[in-house]
């Protein structure tokens, strides 16, 4: 059962490997959300993420229990990790099976920390199938990454340090996929401090359990899709369902411009690389999803920063246009001399900066005469960007945005 018993027992347990992150005030979220916001910075946990805690108990235990036939897990990043990770720690055989689609660099890490890695399936809900009858087949412990009360007791573990750092917290964000790491924090907070609001994030390219949340019953999504992919799940736990309908307060979903946008806040002003999955709790903040009173204690979880670097330059990107600093216009010219001149000329006279530019007359969607332009320009906020709207209007300029 999920208790703080058995957290506390769990926190014994994993202390043994696992860094005290740090959990730090973080004095421009909070000026700009009129919050008091402290991070903890999961990121920085060993292996990258919070993921570590919940398999390590889980590993601990079996071996406590003269369980040492091996594990197997399916997962396509943190979760995988933090098993090879116990695993190895406890000299048992570990098995993930991954995607065939998972990044060389991610299977190289899981590799590296001693388990053998199995490709197979086309998305995660593949590999999971596989990597259970495996299991059964061999006669190994399949670790599933959240839908586990052993492992959901070590997630809990990362309220217990919060509350022991700053005991009057009236808030803590947390991310929602399957719901193993907010069902342990809140089984822990609410019960060593009732009046604490948990508030979750998920991913409104991951709907599920927000929808379960607010139906009251589990609804799966036919799909998912997002940057976040550590909170990327497709169907909804009622295991977790029933603790985050128990503990949780609210549960809000952020969009990806949102997530990129944290993202890139992060690394600016935090001087923090964090992944998709372990911004949304910012993005919440940044973008007034969560309605509190002002100057509330709020702990924001940063679960993780094991983001594919492949596409850092793409999440950056969105960030820009999300807070206003980049804008990507296609512009309809006639095609004659000076038209260009013209169209620039406009631009440098508002003071945008002009980072791209294609000029395209030949294609078959454009009328006899006419030209597209397409250009990147770097801006200073909403208000720059209304004032180049207003001056190409002003110009005669059609054009639309591209976002």
């Amino acid at each position: 059962m999920l208790d703080l018993k058995a957290i506390k027992k769990a926190q014994k347990r994993v202390s043994e490997v696992t860094h005290r992150t740090p959990f730090s005030y973080a004095p421009i979220l909070s000026e700009s959300s009129g919050y008091e916001v402290y991070l903890k910075k999961e990121n920085l946990q060993r292996t990258g993420a919070f993921k570590l805690r919940g398999a390590f108990n889980k590993i601990a235990t079996l071996v406590e229990n003269g369980d040492r036939k091996g594990v197997v897990a399916a997962s396509a990043g943190n979760h995988a990790q933090g098993v090879a990770f116990s695993a190895k720690h406890f000299d048992i055989d570990a098995t993930i099976v991954m995607p065939d689609s998972t990044p060389l660099t991610k299977v190289t890490g899981v590799s590296e920390l001693g388990a053998k890695v199995i490709l197979h399936g086309a998305n995660y809900d593949e590999a999971y199938a596989y990597a259970t009858t495996y299991a059964q087949k061999q006669g190994k412990r399949f670790v599933h990454p959240f839908e586990d009360e052993e492992v959901m007791a070590g997630q809990g573990t990362v309220a217990l340090e919060m509350l022991a750092e700053i005991p009057d917290l009236d808030v803590i964000l947390v991310p929602v996929g399957g719901g193993g790491l907010i069902s342990g924090i809140a089984t822990a907070a609410k019960a060593t401090h009732p009046a604490i609001q948990i508030i979750g994030v998920a991913s409104a390219g991951a709907p599920a359990m927000k929808q379960s949340y607010d139906a009251g019953k589990p609804i799966d999504s036919t799909s998912v899709r997002t940057i976040a992919d550590g909170i990327a799940v497709r169907d909804t736990s009622p295991v977790t369902l029933a603790y985050i309908r128990k503990y949780v307060d609210q549960l809000e979903l952020v969009g990806e411009g949102e997530i990129a946008n944290a993202i890139l806040f992060l690394l600016e002003k935090q001087k923090l690389l964090v992944e998709g999955a372990g911004s949304v709790g910012v993005a919440a903040l940044l973008h007034d999803k969560i309605d509190l009173p002002k100057g509330s204690k709020v702990g924001v979880v940063l679960s993780g920063g094991n983001i594919d670097v492949t596409m850092l330059s793409l999440i950056i990107e969105k960030g820009l246009v999300k807070s206003a600093r980049k804008m990507k216009l296609v512009v309809i010219l006639i095609d004659k001399p000076g038209s260009l001149q013209a169209f620039t000329q406009t631009l440098i006279n508002t003071g945008a900066n002009i980072v791209q530019i294609g000029y395209d007359r030949t294609s078959t969607d454009l009328e006899f005469g006419d030209a597209h332009v397409s250009v990147d320009i770097e801006t200073k906020g909403e208000a720059h960007q209304e004032e180049i709207r207003q001056a190409l209007r002003d110009g005669g300029f059609s054009f639309k945005e591209e976002h």
